[in-house]
């Protein structure tokens, strides 16, 4: 009994004094924005780990003693190890730990080519990442401005008084862009420019560029490229967040966030109020140099933490907007007036999406969206009165299909609602002979299906097609192809093959057919545009120590059909629309690098030269505002801890520009810069201070309004004081109206 009895206690014993005889590990994880989760800490050449906790913070237990190496990753960051020499029975405090994102490494988390999450070095379609640590490098009001940050894309003013634009993409103009929020269709054509504006800094992870067609996935509008923007897991997110930002202008930015409930239920909170009401009119034309705004945007995101991490959140934004440009001595009394001219915009816009995750095996998905677009302008004397719904629904289902296939179906169907004062809506009656005012309904029901195929380790084909049924045009068959060949981490080849096609309502997309003084002409009926799009990326890596080198290089050439093109030129009164008789282009190739040399010193660079034209009836000429050649860059140098330096800038070639006849300015724009300076400095883990100067070369476009001082166009036909017949016009922008100005800001993060 004696001996059992010891055998007993020996073996209770046992356990505590191997514990008496090792140590542990613990500190915290932090990124750019606040605390880590769910990263990997592990001590190398042992089975001991930890993953970090929703403050960041980990503790590995039971280390014995000796050197050991202690390797940290998480997805979206480069590994980094450390060597600690632990003795018996000591606890080690590391405090914080930095890991710092890398647009190089293309260990990013991305959904965009593929609708699943996969890390963007796996993804067999190349997809370009935009980061609150990256666009905080040029830190402006809007969205809007900073995906001007990736090579190739460049935001488009398209008038010169309202200030509104859209996105282009490799040349093409906005409405070949598709915008989507969290992956789901909630921004219409009618308010792209709304759906960039207004979201709170605060409530945006990261922002998915997808350059190409990608109708395969998402449907009608993905032409020439997709914009995803990625808001942020309220259980992820930081307690609270503001940050405050004003200019010598006058503007005014702010963006506060908040997270409430952390346990079954989060809820994140994030306001944006922007406000600019001083008139400036220094290229002495008469009219405002930018458009006076005054905006909030309430954005609120639920998400319910259930049973092995299924997703279910629900988001929902609302946005208000007053903005008006025009005469300096315009005040809202003059609208819709002929004395003095002005461009009013009122927009009341709400927005609704939210998914659940079914619980069944594999992911089967349910998404659902809803926005309702509302604008009351006045262009001069033009009233536009227009609302734009949008319902979208979509259920899809992916699992694994043994070692090499994931399989991916779904049933897709979005219903689009369009009502406005102008003909778009108007019909003619069962007579034929009287028109009648009816709104357009277009449901748009699709199927998809895409198999990813990892044929070896090296080797991965990814497969894909969509059906839609568009009640005009029938069956829209959208295929897609797209392969990987990856033989090291150092190098990898994407090829793709996709296609994409668009529903078009012009009124919705082309402001030009609203402001100045032409008649809008629509030549026949029009036809839905299609596209074809074929690229190669090549991708390389040099990684060292101290210091880290990066290429990505793609060749593009995108076809496109049926495309519906502006003519302004025929008749100066008129705009004419119709479908192309013939094909436009958008072809090139573009050039990628980063660079890091040791800690202080980061470049990023990219450039893209490339040929956007149309061929209609055997001639050929340039799209308008698309540059031969363009460039982004940025470069940011750390002193010390607390103090960094960031240079940014987009460079632009010549680009064509609507003129007209016997125009007095060039039909092409100057080789031209917009550069940004920046200093910040940090205080703690909590406070950031910066500021600096945007557009330091003061660069302004020269005359971007015809006769501004006859908006009306009261004197146009006197062939004395207008020999040309010139009328007043407001297409020819091609650069901001701001020049050099000064900004300062703060930001305060609370993380935890």
């Amino acid at each position: 009994m004696g001996h059992i009895s010891a055998f007993f206690l020996l073996g209770w014993w046992a356990p505590l004094g191997l514990d008496a005889q090792s140590g542990s590990i613990s500190g915290r994880l932090l990124a750019a924005d606040g605390p880590l989760p769910y990263a990997s800490v592990a001590v190398k050449g042992t089975r001991l780990g930890a993953s970090s906790d929703q403050q960041g913070r980990f503790i590995v237990q039971q280390v014995p003693a000796g050197m050991h190496v202690l390797a940290i990753s998480a997805v979206g960051f480069p590994p980094i190890e450390r060597g600690i020499m632990i003795d018996a029975g000591q606890e080690i405090e590391l405090g914080d730990i930095h890991l710092e994102r890398s647009t190089a490494e293309l260990n990013e988390v991305v959904v965009t080519a593929t609708m699943k999450e996969v890390s963007r070095s796996d993804s067999p379609v190349s997809v370009e990442v935009i980061t609150p640590a990256l666009f905080r490098k040029n830190p402006g009001p809007v969205l809007f401005d900073a995906v001007g940050m990736v090579n190739g894309v460049r935001a488009q003013l398209n008038c010169g008084v309202c200030n509104t634009g859209d996105i282009h993409i490799n040349g093409m103009e906005g409405p070949y862009t598709l915008v989507l929020i969290d992956g789901m269709p909630i921004v219409s054509s009618l308010g792209t420019v709304y759906g960039l504006s207004g979201i709170p800094i605060s409530m945006i992870e990261r922002v998915e560029v997808m350059k190409g067609p990608g109708g395969a996935l998402y449907g009608s509008e993905a032409m020439g490229g997709i914009i995803n923007v990625i808001t942020k897991d309220p259980v992820l997110a930081p307690l609270a967040s503001a940050d405050v930002m004003g200019t010598t202008w006058g503007e005014l930015n702010a963006d506060v966030g908040m997270r409430i409930g952390q346990r079954k239920l989060s809820n994140l909170l994030g306001v944006n109020v922007f406000n600019y009401r001083s008139p400036r009119d220094d290229n002495k034309d008469g009219f405002t140099d930018l458009v006076l705004q005054e905006r909030i945007s309430v954005f609120n995101k639920l998400a319910l933490r259930r049973p092995d991490r299924r997703a279910a959140s629900m988001a929902f934004r609302y946005v208000y907007e007053d903005r008006w440009g025009g005469q300096m001595n315009w005040t809202p009394a003059f609208a819709g007036g002929d004395s003095i001219y002005g461009e009013t915009i009122r927009t009341g816009r709400w927005e609704a999406i939210g998914q659940y995750q079914l619980a069944v095996p594999g992911t089967l998905m349910l998404q659902m969206s809803a926005n309702r677009h509302r604008q009351r302008p006045f262009y001069g004397t033009t009233p536009y009165n227009a609302e734009h719904q949008m319902y979208f629904g979509q259920l899809y289902w992916s699992r694994k299909l043994g070692q090499r296939h994931d399989l991916l179906t779904g049933l897709a169907y979005r219903h689009t609602r369009y009502h406005d004062n102008t003909p778009a809506t108007n019909v003619l009656d069962a007579n034929g002979d009287h028109l009648r005012d009816r709104p357009e309904q277009r449901p748009l029901p699709g199927l998809l299906v895409q198999d990813e195929w990892s044929m070896n380790e090296f080797h991965k084909l990814l497969l894909g097609y969509r059906l839609d049924n568009d009640k005009d045009h029938g069956l829209v068959h959208s295929p897609r192809m797209a392969y990987k060949w990856a033989p090291s981490g150092r190098w990898a080849v994407r090829a793709n093959f996709g296609t994409g096609f668009r529903v078009v309502n012009l009124f919705t997309e082309d402001h030009a057919a609203l402001t100045g003084a032409r008649t809008v002409v629509i030549a026949h009926e029009m036809k839905p545009e299609r596209s074809l799009n074929g690229s190669l990326n090549v991708v390389r890596k040099w990684s060292g120590e101290k210091a880290f080198f990066g290429l990505d290089g793609t060749l593009f050439h995108t076809l496109f059909t049926n495309q519906i093109v502006p003519d302004y030129e025929t008749d100066s009164d008129l705009i004419i629309y119709d479908n192309l008789d013939g094909r436009a282009v958008s072809r090139g190739v573009s050039l990628n690098g980063e660079a890091r040399i040791g800690k202080p010193l980061k470049l990023l660079a990219g450039a893209t030269c490339m040929e956007v034209f149309k061929e209609d009836q055997g001639l050929r000429e340039d799209l308008y505002f698309a540059p031969r050649w363009s460039g982004t860059f940025t470069a940011s140098y750390a002193f010390g801890k607390p103090w960094t330096v960031d240079l940014t800038g987009q460079v632009y070639g010549p680009m064509r520009l609507p003129v007209l006849p016997n125009d007095f300015r060039p039909d092409h724009s100057p080789t031209h810069a917009l550069v940004n300076l920046q200093v910040k400095h940090t205080i703690g883990d909590r406070w950031e201070l910066y500021g600096g100067a945007k557009n330091l070369l003061n660069f302004i476009p020269k005359n971007p309004l015809m006769r501004p001082f006859d908006p009306f166009n009261k004197t146009a036909s006197d062939p004395i004081s207008n020999p040309n017949g010139h009328t007043f016009d407001t297409a020819y922008t091609y650069a901001p109206g701001q020049g050099v100005r000064g900004f300062l800001g703060v930001r305060w993060t609370l993380g935890g």
